[in-house]
C-alpha cells in the first residue's frame, strides 16, 4: 500500500554503492542489490524450483536490460515514525519519507508480501538475462525514503522499474490495478508513454497469470494514472506501480498469505517485463 490516498508513516534514504538516511544518517536498510557482477539478490524462500529454471532454463530474452524491483515499505517502518514521517520534497508538493503499508487481518504485512514477492521477481528477471537491482535488501531495517527509491533507478538508468505494493482499502473492495505516472510539465515528459505501455504489459500479464480481477474500486480497467506519489515523480526512467490486489479482502488475502501464489505474482511480472521489451 502506497501513501497519499492511504495511510501510514514514512521512510528512509539509500545511495547505489551504500544505504545513508535522506540527512545522510547510516539506514538498516541495507544497500540495493545489484545484478550481473554486483552482490547476489536475497533468495525467495524455497518452494520448489520457479517457472524460470524450470521451463526457461535457455531464455535470455532480457538480456541486457536493466530493471528496477522496489519492494514497497520495509518491516522496521513502523518503529521509527519520526524517521518515516519526515518530509520531502516530490517535485508539486511534499510527503512524508514513506509509510508502514498495511496488513491482511490475520497480520501478514505488506512489506513481507512485497519483500517476498519482489525477491522472486528479481529470481525469474536474472534467469531470462535482466541486470536488477532491489531498493532495499531485507524486511528488516527502515526505508529506504521514496526519493531514494527512485534515485536508485535514475543513476542506473534502468529500463524500467517497477514498485510492487499491495492495498488496504474497505474488505469489499477487489482486485489490482498499475499505478502509472500523471505529466509533470518538465520534469518527467519522456517518460510517461513508455511507463503506459509497461503498465499495460503487466497489467495484462498479471490478470493472465494470476487470475485477480481488475480493481472494483479505483482506476479504469485496471490503470490509475496519479501525480501524487514521489516514486513516480521524480523518476526519469518508464515506472510505474502495481497494486497487487485488497490485503483487507479475505479471499485476496488468503491468496497473499500463500507462497506458491506469491511465486505466480513474480512469473507473472516477469512475463510483463518480457512483453514490454519484446512486444
Amino acid at each position: 500500500m502506497i501513501y497519499g490516498r492511504k495511510f501510514a508513516t514514512g521512510l528512509t534514504a539509500l545511495a547505489l554503492g551504500a544505504l545513508t538516511a535522506c540527512n545522510g544518517a547510516p539506514s538498516p536498510g541495507g544497500s540495493p542489490v545489484g545484478g550481473g557482477g554486483g552482490a547476489r539478490p536475497p533468495t525467495a524462500a524455497a518452494d520448489g524450483p520457479s517457472r524460470a529454471s524450470r521451463n526457461l532454463p535457455n531464455d535470455r530474452s532480457l538480456r541486457g536490460k536493466v530493471i528496477v524491483v522496489d519492494p514497497g515499505h520495509n518491516g522496521g517502518n513502523g518503529g521509527n515514525p519520526s524517521y518515516i514521517n519526515r518530509q520531502v520534497d516530490v517535485i508539486n508538493g511534499r510527503k512524508a519519507c514513506d509509510t508502514t503499508g498495511t496488513a491482511t487481518a490475520s497480520g501478514y504485512s505488506e512489506a513481507a508480501f512485497n519483500w517476498d514477492v519482489s525477491t522472486r521477481l528479481v529470481k525469474e528477471l536474472r534467469a531470462r538475462g535482466a541486470r536488477v537491482l532491489l531498493t532495499r535488501t531485507n524486511n528488516t531495517g527502515v526505508g529506504p525514503c521514496i526519493t531514494e527509491r527512485a534515485a536508485i533507478g535514475n543513476r542506473a538508468k534502468a529500463d524500467a522499474a517497477v514498485s510492487v505494493h499491495a492495498d488496504g482499502a474497505r474488505p469489499s473492495a477487489r482486485g489490482f490495478h498499475i499505478i502509472q505516472p500523471g505529466r509533470l510539465r518538465g520534469h518527467n515528459d519522456k517518460i510517461i508513454a513508455p511507463s503506459a505501455r509497461l503498465g499495460r504489459a503487466l497489467r495484462d500479464a498479471y490478470r493472465a497469470g494470476t487470475g485477480v480481477p481488475y480493481s472494483n474500486y479505483l482506476g479504469a480497467n485496471a490503470i490509475d494514472t496519479r501525480t501524487d506519489l514521489g516514486g513516480l515523480n521524480l523518476s526519469t526512467v518508464p515506472k510505474v506501480f502495481i497494486e497487487c490486489g485488497n490485503m483487507k479482502n479475505p479471499g485476496e488475502a488468503a491468496k497473499f498469505t500463500d507462497p506458491k501464489f506469491r511465486q505466480r505474482v513474480a512469473d507473472s511480472l516477469a512475463d510483463g517485463f518480457t512483453a514490454y521489451f519484446n512486444g
